[in-house]
């Protein structure tokens, strides 16, 4: 006789790879403006800005794994700055990718939460975003910044596993509308930092000092991953309403 941790596999699998309802309209209009709400107004998105600055270091990090560098550590900070640590040459590709992924990953993981949410994954990408906030977790080098991926972790697990089926997607919309809209504002705030002389040690000058190539010509790459998935990823979301 099976146990009954074997018999639920397969339904923890169904569960996990199959199709969930889409929302109806007013949950999906209802997320984006909620996530407006966020982010635009200053006094709020200085709170909210902490998950970005989560998936930011998190895109450094990753990338840093996937191009062979060793990943020492991870720290957040309550001014909603971060710092990822990585070993390996101080230049050549890996050490480029590592740098450009922490403006670009905001958006290029909304750009993929759209993508699983229009493919009806809703299950799916709140499961993944809880394995990629757990692994993160382990890297995490401070007690603020531990505190924080806790929070989100602990938010994404008790959705999925105890939330009904319309809070998931709703929660889930919400978050992906977040990370599309929430990945457009840093790089104008950067821009807006070099403008005024400070950020010299940013993403986009220190690839600059990598490549040869303008830090300016980098900023606008940043701009250009942000705004160009907020509209790919809006037009999945809005897809069929």
């Amino acid at each position: 006789m099976d146990s009954p941790a074997v018999t639920a596999l397969p339904g923890l699998w169904d569960r996990l790879t199959g199709t969930q309802p889409d929302p109806g309209l007013w949950v999906v209009l209802a997320t984006l403006v909620a996530a407006l709400a966020v982010v635009v107004p200053h006094t709020v998105w200085r709170l909210a800005r902490n998950a970005i600055t989560i998936a930011h270091e998190g895109g450094h990090g990753l990338v840093a794994l996937l191009t062979g560098r060793q990943l020492t550590g991870i720290r957040l900070h309550s001014d909603t700055s971060g710092l990822t640590v990585s070993r390996g040459k101080p230049y050549g590709l890996g050490m480029i990718l590592t740098a450009a992924a922490g403006y670009t990953a905001p958006s290029l993981l909304g750009l993929g939460g759209a993508a699983l949410l229009a493919a009806g994954r809703i299950t799916l990408l709140l499961w993944v975003a809880t394995a990629l906030l757990v692994a993160m977790l382990v890297m995490i080098r401070n007690a603020y910044g531990v505190l924080t991926v806790l929070l989100a972790g602990g938010a994404f697990l008790l959705v999925s596993w105890l939330a009904q089926p319309q809070v998931q997607a709703a929660f889930a919309y919400a978050v992906v509308w977040f990370l599309l809209f929430g990945g457009v504002r840093p790089p104008f705030e950067l821009q807006a930092k070099r403008s005024r002389g400070g950020a010299g040690d940013s993403d986009a000058d220190q690839l600059s000092r990598l490549t040869h190539v303008p830090a300016g010509l980098w900023l606008f790459l940043f701009h250009a991953v942000s705004l160009c998935s907020l509209i790919g990823g809006g037009r999945w979301l809005l897809e069929g309403l």
